[in-house]
């Protein structure tokens, strides 16, 4: 959007602020820039990060998380929300721990593959999502009991794990990775 334009956009009034512990609802009356006032909602969340794991060439996936949303358990990358105080990094591990029983030592190398981060929905919320490829040391043993599938890392892996993989987020992430190889 060009800044002349952006700068005629006024917010009004807010008439609803609802805060959770997962977000905080918004909705304000804003004026744009041909001076007509609308009912606009949106949501302010925390980021996310999510985790491209590797391990002795295969892409591991934790055990299923159920998506109300969708009304099922879905594959997914790790992944979680960036906590107050934290940085994209600094969320890598609690969450490398907590969905893979992996501990910040097991990390051979980390790669910020987004570091101005992508909006999830810029005209809906504030949130931001970090994509991280972890590549596990290799001499490290990952606990089977936590792990729900794997992929090889070959084309014909990525090929089969995109039949599965459903969530945008972390296609997303496959995708710059691939992107950032070649």
């Amino acid at each position: 959007m060009d800044e002349t334009r952006q700068q005629h956009w006024k917010t009004l009034d807010r008439f609803l602020e609802i805060r959770s512990p997962w977000f905080t609802l918004l909705g304000e009356h804003l004026e744009d820039d041909r001076q007509q006032v609308i009912d606009y909602w949106r949501v302010e969340k925390t980021d996310s990060v999510v985790l491209l794991t590797l391990h002795d060439g295969q892409l591991l996936f934790p055990m299923l998380n159920y998506r109300p949303g969708l009304g099922e358990a879905t594959l997914d990358f790790p992944g979680g929300r960036v906590s107050e105080g934290q940085t994209p990094e600094t969320a890598v591990p609690k969450i490398l721990e907590k969905e893979l029983g992996l501990r910040e030592d097991a990390i051979a190398h980390l790669t910020l593959l987004n570091p101005k981060g992508w909006a999830i929905n810029s005209s809906f919320s504030n949130q931001k999502l970090y994509g991280f490829v972890v590549e596990i040391d290799p001499t490290i043993s990952v606990n089977s009991d936590l792990v729900a599938a794997t992929y090889p890392t070959t084309s014909e892996g990525i090929r089969s794990l995109l039949q599965d993989l459903t969530c945008l987020q972390c296609r997303a992430v496959l995708f710059e990775w691939q992107n950032q190889l070649s």
